[in-house]
């Protein structure tokens, strides 16, 4: 497999009082991760403005594709512990008038840009691993104070990024989100049909699920005030503990199978005031949005240029609307994929999770870059 030099850059819009960090990489590609998202309880949606763009140079060598199942649960591990790795820069610049950090890989002449939207909560330290791994899997070689975003400000921010960072580039785009950022993607699909040329969904929120108590609880929450403060409030006072306490109470809620990357962002940013009043915030938009129908009409007209992955038990992404896509035919040509490996929607809180959905990405860039 030969490929050339690729860059990678993430790009996150960080609202530091709500502490929506986020962090992401792709190999091989020049990837750029913008925050702007708002932060869901558990990753499900995103906080401040948040996203991720990876361009690579890649050559002919990229046409042999290969499904996630062809790369062994222990070449994905040696991906990770690679000493030939290489780890993302960051910098900060401001996009709409919003302080933005990004965090980049560059190659010499990319041939494609990947930009990632993540789920709420937004924390882009969720992804790390996720990232890393697809980068290596590419061969890819050397906000505001208390302001809260809602989901039209996070789309809105992710276009502004786009012109800002990538208006003079020819290299075309391919949005990966994840969650409520799938929903995101395509908005942005709509609004730069010539620069995006395909859409990735991961275990995709694109509308609300009335059988889920889950989201009655959240969408319940979220649209009280008075609730809206006290889990903010408690959270914070949760943050306030000592670090080995607040860390072993997160291990031990969440589950040994979280890694330390994700209970490390667990701890840094989700236990603050404003970090959940983002989330929540965030949470009761993207409700009142997508208590609607998804965009059918324009998804058929782009459905050679979309791909989904569902999970077998996520309420966000369910396999009821997978079957609606599938079986109505709604979208009858879109590349539907199921994972049945027990990842779940947090896919990117456990290395496991993490090394299995870059495979699947990266093996939908390449069939299309082949």
């Amino acid at each position: 497999l030969q490929i050339t030099p690729v860059t990678v850059c993430a790009s996150e819009q960080q609202n530091e009082a709500s502490g929506e960090e986020e962090r992401a990489m792709l190999p091989r590609c020049h990837l750029r991760r913008c925050s702007g998202l708002l932060p869901l309880p558990s990753p499900a949606g995103s906080s401040s403005p948040a996203g991720c763009c990876l361009s690579s140079d890649l050559s002919e060598g990229f046409r042999g594709m290969s499904s996630p199942r062809c790369i062994s649960n222990l070449m994905a591990k040696e991906v990770l512990l690679s000493s030939q790795r290489k780890y993302v820069t960051t910098r900060l610049c401001n996009v709409s008038s919003f302080s933005t950090e990004l965090m980049e890989l560059h190659s010499d002449e990319p041939l494609l840009h990947v930009l990632f939207i993540p789920g709420n909560p937004g924390v882009i330290s969720f992804y790390k691993d996720f990232i890393e791994a697809a980068y290596e899997l590419l061969e890819g070689k050397n906000g505001e104070n208390g302001r809260t975003f809602s989901l039209h400000d996070q789309i809105d921010h992710k276009i502004d990024f786009i012109n800002q960072e990538l208006q003079n580039s020819e290299v075309p785009i391919v949005m990966v989100g994840h969650s409520i950022g799938c929903y995101i993607c395509l908005e942005i699909f709509k609004r730069l049909p010539q620069q995006v040329k395909f859409t990735i969904g991961l275990y995709p929120f694109l509308t609300l699920n009335k059988d889920s108590l889950k989201q009655s609880m959240i969408g319940m929450a979220a649209g009280s005030p008075i609730l809206c403060v006290a889990i903010s409030s408690l959270s914070a006072s949760l943050g306030l503990l000592p670090v080995w306490l607040t860390n072993g109470l997160v291990r031990r809620s969440l589950g040994h199978s979280w890694s330390s990357t994700a209970v490390q962002a667990t701890c840094t940013h989700l236990l603050q005031y404003h970090t959940m009043r983002n989330v929540l915030f965030m949470a009761m938009t993207e409700f009142e949005k997508l208590s609607e129908e998804p965009d059918w009409a324009f998804m058929r007209a782009k459905q050679d240029q979309i791909a989904l992955l569902f999970g077998v038990d996520d309420h966000w992404g369910p396999l009821s609307l997978f079957e609606e896509v599938k079986i109505s035919r709604q979208v009858p040509s879109v590349a539907l994929s199921v994972e049945r490996e027990g990842h779940t929607h947090a896919f990117c809180c456990t290395e496991a999770g993490s090394l299995w959905v870059a495979n699947h990405v990266v093996s939908l860039i390449k069939n299309l870059l082949g």
